[in-house]
């Protein structure tokens, strides 16, 4: 194990920022968002579009930070580790592509749907068409995204030989479902299955971040003092 003290600060961004992340998702726009007639109708009338998506973007950076701090911890100069320099490497991807991801769906999709809505009937096809298409440029961002953050978590799995083989498996088992969750939107949107993979997704994240959390605080046990052997003279 290393000090587990230098667990902390990775720890706490990583509990913290998923739950500011699960928080802020939850404000989200809801409905059925693969019903594009619908869902862009949706998404013009909210008013707290820009808010959340920035928040959801924040709360990532932190995710990403916590997860590059502790690949810093775990790391021995005695004994390098490829494995924690490819999740290292692919966490700094995956934060670059959700930048993507909420330019596109942030800003673009909103401004496109906007567009569709304030439009005269005459050219509310073509905005349609193009809100749709601004949609499908999101199933890409978040597929790679997804897909980025996913091969992070394994990589820092396989490269965690300090920490407890159970908690390495739930970092393991979160990356495989959020590789999914990549698959899933990348081949058909956002479906039904990718929500119960997003909702296994953020009970894993949970699960692992707040063991490490516990782990990171648990106060370290001390053997008692050796005692004294006294012979009488």
């Amino acid at each position: 194990m290393p000090d587990r003290t230098t667990l902390r600060a990775p720890a706490a961004l990583l509990l913290g920022g998923t739950v500011a992340y699960i928080a802020v998702t939850m404000l989200h726009t809801a409905g059925p968002a693969n019903d594009h007639p619908e869902i862009f109708g949706d998404y013009a009338a909210s008013s707290t579009w820009g808010v959340v998506h920035l928040g959801q973007f924040a709360a990532m950076t932190v995710i990403v930070a916590g997860l590059l701090t502790l690949i810093s911890a775990l790391r021995r100069p005695d004994t390098p580790d490829r494995g924690l320099g490819v999740g290292a490497v692919l966490a700094g991807i995956a934060l670059g592509l959700y930048g993507v991801l909420q330019a596109v769906d942030g800003v673009a999709l909103k401004h496109a749907v906007d567009a569709w809505v304030a439009a005269p009937e005459s050219d509310k096809a073509a905005r349609y068409a193009s809100a749709e298409t601004v949609r499908w440029l999101e199933w890409g961002a978040r597929s790679y995204h997804d897909l980025a953050l996913g091969l992070a978590l394994l990589a820092l799995a396989v490269g965690a030989r300090t920490l407890p083989r159970t908690l390495a498996a739930l970092i393991a088992l979160s990356g495989l479902v959020y590789a999914t969750q990549g698959w899933i939107v990348g081949a058909g949107g956002f479906s039904d299955d990718e929500s119960i993979a997003i909702l296994i997704g953020f009970a894993l994240m949970l699960t692992w971040t707040s063991w490490l959390t516990a782990l990171a605080w648990r106060p370290v046990r001390t053997s008692p003092p050796a005692r004294l052997l006294h012979t009488n003279t």
